[in-house]
């Protein structure tokens, strides 16, 4: 009989990947942004930066650190060897394909960039925020093993 593999990863490893992928596409989204208002005829770019970084901190502020703490609540309470693909819950990957096709949609639609730099700038500064929540966390672990990261 055929074994089944489960990629088994340690509750820091968990935590560093959830942090590096929510700053990574934090980064992303606000490169993409930035490029748009840098762009060649877009008067004023830093009016649109101000206004979609002000509303990326109250985003972070109201929603992002909520999502990331009772995401890194429910981290803790599994065990320290669990699925991988755990770094997330399994809702949220639904709610990853929705934000992707939302982000194809509004980038092949006719809504000038400069605007959807603010919306870019608001969700990835508050993922990036958020992201630092999880950096915090590498040390737990459900056993003693200091904090290690390591996947099997």
């Amino acid at each position: 009989m055929a074994k089944s593999y489960k990629p088994a990863a340690s509750r820091p490893l968990l935590f560093l990947t959830a942090g590096l992928l929510w700053t990574l596409v934090g980064l992303w989204l606000c490169t993409l942004a930035i490029g748009w208002l840098r762009a060649p005829g877009v008067e004023k770019w830093y009016h649109y930066a101000l206004v979609g970084s002000a509303l990326g901190i109250a985003a972070y502020l109201t929603v992002f650190a909520q999502i990331a703490k009772k995401n890194i609540k429910r981290l803790k309470g599994l065990p320290d060897k669990s699925c991988f693909f755990a770094f997330q819950a399994w809702h949220s990957y639904l709610v990853i394909v929705f934000m992707i096709a939302l982000g194809l949609v509004l980038r092949h639609s006719t809504i000038p960039r400069h605007w959807l730099a603010v919306v870019y700038l608001t969700i990835g500064g508050a993922l990036l925020g958020a992201s630092f929540h999880y950096y915090g966390r590498l040390h737990e672990t459900g056993d003693n093993e200091g904090g290690k990261i390591n996947i099997q």
